[in-house]
């Protein structure tokens, strides 16, 4: 297996003790964290290395990032949300994976129908 398949692996499960760590002497720091650009970085690497470089792809799919950050976007305002409301945590990650759904269909359908 090749080091661009298993060191997002490794990264991610070392962000995911980080963050559990973390959380136990500062929220905010877990939060930071969790939150921190490192996923992007990652598939980024990934892309560049099958694509041999060529940065016409790269380009492509940093554009899909940037609007991928729109409805995850969403997800944690409707997460933060319904957290303040006082719902559980199962009904917190629905309605955000929810808002999330609907966010990207939009951008989706207006994509298509915008020609962009």
């Amino acid at each position: 297996m090749k080091s661009q398949n298993i060191l997002p692996v490794l990264v991610s499960l070392a962000v995911i003790i980080l963050v559990a760590i973390l959380q136990r002497y500062s929220k905010l720091m877990a939060a930071i964290t969790a939150t921190m650009p490192l996923t992007a970085p990652l598939a980024l690497w990934i892309v560049y290395a099958s694509a041999g470089g060529d940065q016409v792809t790269l380009a492509q799919f940093s554009r899909g990032l940037l609007i991928g950050l729109i409805p995850t976007i969403g997800f944690m305002v409707a997460v933060w949300l319904t957290a303040r409301a006082g719902l559980g945590l199962l009904p917190i990650l629905l309605i955000g994976y929810g808002v999330w759904g609907v966010v990207l269909a939009v951008i989706v359908v207006m994509r298509r129908s915008l020609g962009v």
